[in-house]
Parts: structure tokens; sequence; C-alpha cells
């Protein structure tokens, strides 16, 4: 079950290095191995499932589904589906995902502890930390990063069991609702959407793909160059940026997929904008649950998203077009 676990320290994000910690999650997820700096002492245990740091102070250590244990002195360790034990010290930060982290009775960690799906345990009341730095505990789906971590290509692949029958009946619930409103409330708008994305889906796509990756860079930029609260700012608006462009998006494209649909499935006479929501939606629930298929479909869903709301305000371009 999902909880949140409230902090040792009241944290100060702005003090907090995300850029890091992003920046180590995306190269784990692009490289399935027990990342780690290849210099002298650092070992793997016989089991291979473990990281041995010994003396490696000028290292950052990063791990992918293993655990690592810090005998001696080590620059900074990222876990992801692992667990983290200090032994000796850590100049900087220690972050695991999917894992907890345990600070040994005189062992130092000189940064912030960030744990996402797991706990800090300290063998000490008062750990010898940083004042300075924060610690920040959040107990959230700590076996799913675990499972992830073990085996990657999960995430590629569905299972078909009833609990994912019941959540794509839910979705298909969740998107009809969500898209009923918006071609209520807006109709003008999402008609405006689907016949841009008909008549130049490639321009859109290629807007839409631009502009994705470079938001993408530019809040990974300033979370790591700028300073906290400004990086900070801008992560939240590239963030709400994609939320709001997904679900315009995602609407935009059930829509035009519906009337699509309907044309070819339903008589005529019988034709509804109500009756091709819903035709959009369960067809967009089907093509996001086919294995592997759903990874690029998710692609295409943000590409086309970005590039919709990119190409809003470009009326007399569309209507000459």
């Amino acid at each position: 079950m999902s909880y949140l676990n409230a902090s040792i320290n009241e944290p100060d994000f702005s003090k907090i290095a995300f850029g890091r910690l992003l920046g180590g999650l995306l190269l784990l997820l692009l490289f399935q191995f027990a990342g780690f700096a290849q210099a002298g002492g650092i070992t793997v245990s016989d089991d291979e499932k473990t990281l041995i740091v010994e003396d490696a102070k000028d290292s950052e250590i990063l791990a992918f589904g293993k655990n690592v244990i810090v005998k001696q002195h080590a620059k900074g360790v990222f876990a992801f589906g692992g667990d983290i034990v200090i032994e000796g010290r850590v100049d900087e930060d220690v972050a695991v995902i999917g894992g907890s982290i345990t600070q040994k009775e005189g062992a130092f960690i000189g940064g912030d502890v960030i744990v996402w799906g797991g706990a800090y345990q300290p063998e000490k009341p008062k750990p010898l930390r940083n004042p300075e730095k924060q610690t920040v505990i959040i107990g959230v789906f700590e076996e799913e990063f675990r499972e992830f971590a073990q085996n990657p290509s999960q995430i590629f692949s569905t299972e078909l069991t009833w609990t994912f029958l019941l959540w794509r009946i839910l979705s298909v619930l969740f998107w009809f609702g969500i898209s009923f409103a918006f071609t209520t409330i807006s109709p003008g708008g999402i008609s405006r959407a689907v016949a841009r994305f008909q008549l130049s889906t490639l321009k859109v796509m290629a807007i839409g793909m631009s502009g994705l990756i470079l938001t993408t860079i530019g809040v990974i930029l300033s979370a790591q160059f700028l300073p906290g609260y400004i990086g900070g700012i801008i992560g939240l608006m590239g963030l709400l940026l994609l939320i709001f462009a997904y679900v315009f998006g995602r609407v935009t494209l059930q829509v035009s997929l519906g009337k699509l649909l309907q044309k070819y499935l339903v008589p005529e006479s019988k034709h509804s904008e109500t009756l091709a929501i819903l035709l959009g939606v369960v067809g967009w629930t089907i093509i996001l649950s086919i294995p592997y298929l759903w990874t690029l479909a998710v692609v295409v869903l943000f590409a086309a998203s970005v590039g919709l709301v990119f190409t809003a305000r470009q009326k007399n371009v569309w209507a000459n077009s």
C-alpha cells in the first residue's frame, strides 16, 4: 500500500541535489548494469548481488538491482532496487529508489539522504551527519521498484490478470469522463486540435518530439546548474506543461481515433459524439495494453500532445493548410 513518511528533518527542497538524482536515474534506466566507476576498491560479492566499496573516495557509486555496502570511503552513492549500508564515510549524497539506507554506528554521511520506496535506518539516535543537509523519505512503491530492478523487461510486457483487466476498465471510465468533459467545455478547441492533427500529422509529431526533448533537457540542466529555487520552479513548470499537454493530447487523439472507428464500424444514422469518444477511449486503452507496442504508443502520445499544444495558436497557418 502506498504511503508517505514524514521526513526526519523538514526538507528544504532548494538545497537537495535532485539534478544528480534525476541524472542517475536516467542513466540507470538506459543501461541495465551494476553501474559503478571502474576504480580500485570496488568489488562484487560472490553471489553478484552486492557491491562492496572499500576505498573509492573519488567515485560516485551507481548500482542497479544490487545492494551497496560502503566499508570505508566513497564520494556518493545511488542505488535503484537495492539497499545501501554505510559502514564508513560518504562525502556527498546517498540516495536510493526501491530500497533502504542503513547507517551503521560511527558511519558518516556528508550530503542529503533521499529514500523513495524504503526507509532510512540509522543505528544511532543522532547519526553522524552534516547538520545543514536534509533527509527525505517517501515510502511509495518499494516492491514495484525492486521487481523492476530485478527484471527490467517486465515494463515492456503485461500479464493478463483480473487486476490488470480491472485497471483497464477503470482507465476506460476515467478517460471517457475526462474526454467527455473536455469536449463539452471546449468543443471548438478539441475539434481544431483534431483537424490540426489530421491535416499535418508528421508536422505535429516533429514539433512535439522536438519540444519534448528540449523541455526534458532544459529541466535537467536547470536542476543541475541553476540555483535551487529557480531550478525547482522551472522543473515544476515543465512538469505541469507535460501533464496538461498529455491530457489534452490524449483526449484529442481519442476523439480522432473514435471518429475514424465510427466512420467504418457504425452506420451513419447512429453516429454521435459520445459514441466516438467511447470508441476512441476503448481503442487507445487496448493499444496501451499491448505488450511492447504500448511503449511506442506512449512516445507517440507525448509527441503528439506537445505538438498540439505548441501549434495551438497557429490558427491562420493551419486554416491556410
